[in-house]
């Protein structure tokens, strides 16, 4: 999400050069408890329902913003050079030591890995093995610099790592579906430009780079569009 965003604010600044884009990249969790204490934002895009929902529940949003904005899928990778691990259930193999998972109580990558190795039954067998960062992007460090043997990641994040190979999609059922909402905090002070912005979200052009860095499309993303240019321009 960090480097399509940063590539989502190069544009978005050069057709509204007025606008003033300042990023906190984090764990959802974090992020979420950050809104919780009145951070100053008024954005939230978070990589799961659950902490959207938890700010919900505490009215903290503005609920007629809340859209899904993309969706994801989740991979096993492995650094380039490694050709032990083809599959999830390699990970079992008493030659894997290390695998490297986000933390599931803040990180919904963690999460996400976790019911899926929950319901391919390899999740006794994978604990002792886990090391668990405290982001996605921790993780994802952890296999390229070669010093642990796999993790559990998004395919966005895969996309954008040459030193990683993707070895395996986690089938569907295996997890909940990654989605990812999007949201107005309520105690925004700048709500229109909020507005403005999630609709350049949905925009064809924003949309087409979120796709090239790994993300996969809502499927009602032109009507989301035509929802918040009405908001906008209201």
């Amino acid at each position: 999400m960090q480097n399509a965003l940063e590539a989502i604010k190069f544009l978005y600044i050069q057709k509204y050069p007025q606008t003033k884009i300042t990023f906190n990249f984090g764990s959802s969790g974090s992020l979420q408890h950050q809104i919780e204490q009145g951070a100053p934002i008024d954005i939230f895009i978070s990589a799961a329902p659950q902490q959207m929902n938890f700010l919900a529940e505490k009215k903290l949003l503005l609920s007629e913003s809340r859209q899904n904005l993309l969706k994801n899928q989740m991979v096993l990778v492995v650094p380039k050079n490694n050709y032990l691990i083809n599959d999830f259930k390699d990970l079992t193999n008493n030659s894997i030591e290390q695998i490297a998972l986000g933390e599931p109580r803040s990180v919904p990558a963690g999460q996400y890995a976790q019911e899926i190795l929950t319901n391919l039954d390899l999740i006794d067998d994978i604990q002792p093995k886990a090391v668990y960062g405290k982001d996605v992007r921790q993780v994802l460090s952890y296999v390229a610099s070669g010093n642990i043997e796999a993790g559990i990641v998004y395919r966005s994040d895969a996309a954008i790592a040459e030193q990683v190979k993707v070895v395996a999609t986690a089938p569907k059922q295996t997890h909940s579906p990654v989605v990812y909402p999007v949201a107005i905090v309520k105690d925004s002070k700048h709500p229109q430009v909020s507005q403005q912005m999630l609709q350049f979200f949905f925009s064809p052009e924003a949309q087409e780079i979120f796709q090239q860095y790994g993300f996969l499309p809502i499927a009602d993303q032109s009507r989301v569009y035509s929802t918040f240019k009405h908001l906008t321009n209201n």
